[in-house]
Formats: structure tokens, C-alpha cells, sequence
């Protein structure tokens, strides 16, 4: 009896030692930078106040956008040793940098305008990306981790109403020159979730570099503004999209496990 108590207390000895020895085991800190694309579906609007320029009101539509650049990515969390070479982190990011369609065209359609009308100059734009998440890893070695990452992720979404107009057999006009005075642009916070894979190589002391994939997915956002006019009638326009918006990032960074 004594020879199986002192053998399983060895045992116990042994894997928490294991659990003890991970390298990820405890606060991170990181920033990553790379690659980011967003997708927004098309988007539908009408302008639901009367005025002196679009009559009893407009439809109008744009045709999906597709946009992306370098994101600054930071974040915080911890991995807890839940068996040997097993961690299960809990952690949370911010993306820093905004990111900006080009400039498009939207089709426009009211009785007072002529078939064809298009609005110019307008730009979509995703920010304040903020993702919680729990991380799931794999320890290949006691300097190497494979993770994923599942959780809630949300956006703000925003909708900036182009400067001008332009009209066939007419010409071009600027928001001015049609009676409107000011175009607030649309801003509207969607939620959804992140999945993503990454790999971790600890260099030194704490030190660690990692590469990352993320995919996340969000409701379709809805925007509401208003605009003026030189005659100090206020309408309003409601823009939705008619698809979903997503993303997906490709990330290199360094961290810090304290």
C-alpha cells in the first residue's frame, strides 16, 4: 500500500511539473500586423423626406465593395496549463487602424431625376474591430504552440454618402449645387464571431513571435442619416446592406508572456 501512495504521488509529482514547465503558461501581451480584407454585401437605400430636390423621395443602390489594407493588431490574455502540453488561453484584441473603400458610384432613381442618375464619391469603412475569444493549444514542443481561436468579434461599420452627382445629359453636380447643404455620413456597430489558427516559437526570455488567420462574420449593418437642404428641410436616408459584412486577416507579430 505504501509503494502504490509513494508511486502515485510521483505521478502527481510528475505531470505538474509537466503542466509547470509550459513556456505559454501565464499573461501575453502581443501586437501583429499583415494583411486585412473586408467584404461588404451590396447596399440598398431611399430617402424617406420629402424636398425640393428629390420630390417625394429616391431609391438607390450600390453593388458590393471589397477593400483591405495593413491592420495594427493588439492584444492581451492568458494561457492557463489545463494537462501536459495542453493550454487553454482566454484573451481579447483591438484593431487600431480603420480601413477605407475606394471610391464608388451608387445608382439613384426618383421621379424628378433622369434614368441613370448616379451619386459619386462614395466610401465604405470598417473600424474599432474589437474581438474576445478563447484559444485552445497544443504544445509541439516546450517552445512551440499551435492554437485556435473561436469567439464574439465586433465592428463599426460606416456609410459616407458621396459629394456629387451626375446626371446623363446634364452633367455632374456637386451636393451644393443640387440644394444639399450637408450629408452626415452612417455609422453602425454589427457583432458576429472570429475563428482563426495560429503558431507560436518562443525565442527567448519570454519573448515570442507568432503568425496568425482569423475569419470573422457580422450581421448585415443598417445605416440611418440626415442631410439638409438650402431651404433648411431636413430628410433623412436609410441605407442597409443587402449582404453580410466579413473579414479576414493574415497576421506576423511579436509578444511578451510575462
Amino acid at each position: 500500500m505504501k509503494i502504490k501512495l509513494l508511486v502515485a504521488a510521483a505521478a502527481t509529482v510528475v505531470a505538474s511539473s509537466a503542466m509547470a514547465q509550459s513556456a505559454f503558461q501565464g499573461f501575453y501581451g502581443q501586437i501583429a500586423t499583415g494583411y486585412e480584407s473586408n467584404q461588404l454585401g451590396s447596399i440598398s437605400s431611399t430617402s424617406t423626406e420629402s424636398n425640393p430636390v428629390n420630390g417625394s423621395g429616391n431609391t438607390g443602390s450600390a453593388s458590393s465593395q471589397s477593400f483591405g489594407g495593413a491592420p495594427i493588431v493588439v492584444g492581451l490574455g492568458y494561457n492557463f496549463a489545463v494537462a501536459p502540453k495542453w493550454v487553454l488561453g482566454v484573451g481579447a484584441d483591438y484593431s487600431i487602424l480603420s480601413q477605407t473603400s475606394s471610391t464608388f458610384s451608387a445608382n439613384i432613381n426618383g421621379a424628378d431625376l433622369p434614368a441613370g442618375t448616379t451619386a459619386t464619391g462614395n466610401t465604405v469603412k470598417v473600424g474599432n474591430r474589437f474581438n474576445i475569444f478563447l484559444a485552445p493549444g497544443y504544445e509541439i514542443d516546450k517552445d512551440k504552440l499551435v492554437y485556435l481561436k473561436a469567439g464574439y468579434s465586433s465592428v463599426q461599420a460606416t456609410n459616407n454618402p458621396g459629394n456629387s452627382a451626375t446626371l446623363p445629359g446634364y452633367g455632374t453636380y456637386s451636393n451644393s449645387q443640387l440644394g444639399v447643404t450637408n450629408q452626415a455620413s452612417q455609422s453602425k456597430t454589427v457583432s458576429g464571431y472570429i475563428v482563426g489558427l495560429g503558431y507560436k516559437q518562443m525565442i527567448t526570455n519570454g519573448l515570442y513571435a507568432f503568425g496568425e488567420a482569423n475569419y470573422m462574420s457580422y450581421s448585415k449593418p443598417s445605416f440611418s442619416g440626415t442631410q439638409t437642404y438650402t431651404d433648411g428641410t431636413v430628410g433623412t436616408i436609410n441605407n442597409s446592406s443587402t449582404g453580410s459584412l466579413s473579414a479576414y486577416q493574415l497576421l506576423v507579430g511579436v509578444g511578451y508572456k510575462f
